[in-house]
């Protein structure tokens, strides 16, 4: 078993604690600390292969942005959660998106994002094509994920589906890490080749007669 760093992040009042705590404890907490940050472990089965998941909570609240990168840096997954309620929370979480892959100085990152409070299906003011369009944006490492903390919708679903991501991340990195040892490889090879035909060119034999002089 492999630990993996999974960090939970997005603006305060997303309900990224509850979404968390849910998974971790199967209970819904109506209130919460927004300021507080935990951390917890979690056994995970996914693909016939259980995981450790290191997971934090991070605390949403702008005093704390400071502090993203740190999490940024070290972590393997990421979990952004922003509310279908409210407009500003998804471009809360588009930034931190962009703040992620300045920390970890590359496009593709292991991204769920999460769109919370399906449930208040009145109250929705993001439709399902903007989440999805926003999470295509995000590259080829994301996928958006509608899930309710409260009514315990697809909270699974949401770490099974950033484990699997980072899976795929790894296993693709690898292979473009092979790719490139064999491509070294084979023009390491290309020039032993070049350098033993040139050790192997000989000039022609030439047969050498005796210089005849004709006296005229």
């Amino acid at each position: 078993m492999s630990d993996l760093k999974i960090c939970v992040m997005g603006s305060g009042g997303t309900g990224k604690s509850c979404i968390t705590i849910q998974f971790i404890q199967g209970s819904f907490v109506e209130r919460y600390d927004p300021t507080i940050e935990d951390s917890y472990r979690k056994h995970l089965e996914v693909d016939q292969r259980v995981r450790v998941l290191d997971i934090l909570d991070t605390a949403g609240q702008q005093e704390y942005s400071a502090m993203r990168d740190s999490y940024m840096r070290t972590g393997d997954g990421f979990v952004f959660v922003f509310d279908l309620t409210d407009p500003s929370s998804l471009v809360d979480a588009l930034e931190m998106h962009e703040q992620l892959q300045r920390s970890k100085d590359r496009d593709d990152v292991p991204v769920v994002l999460v769109g919370n409070k399906c449930d208040l299906i009145s109250e929705r003011a993001i439709s399902r094509e903007e989440c999805l369009a926003a999470a295509k944006k995000l590259g080829n490492y994301c996928k958006y994920v509608e899930a309710s903390a409260k009514e315990n919708v697809n909270i699974t679903t949401i770490f099974e589906t950033v484990v699997k991501l980072v899976d795929g991340y790894e296993v693709d990195e690898q292979n473009g890490e092979e790719t490139d040892e064999e491509e070294n490889a084979t023009n390491s090879q290309k020039k032993e080749n070049k350098s033993s035909k040139k050790k192997n060119l000989r000039l022609p034999k030439m047969k050498l007669s005796k210089a005849q002089c004709s006296i005229l």
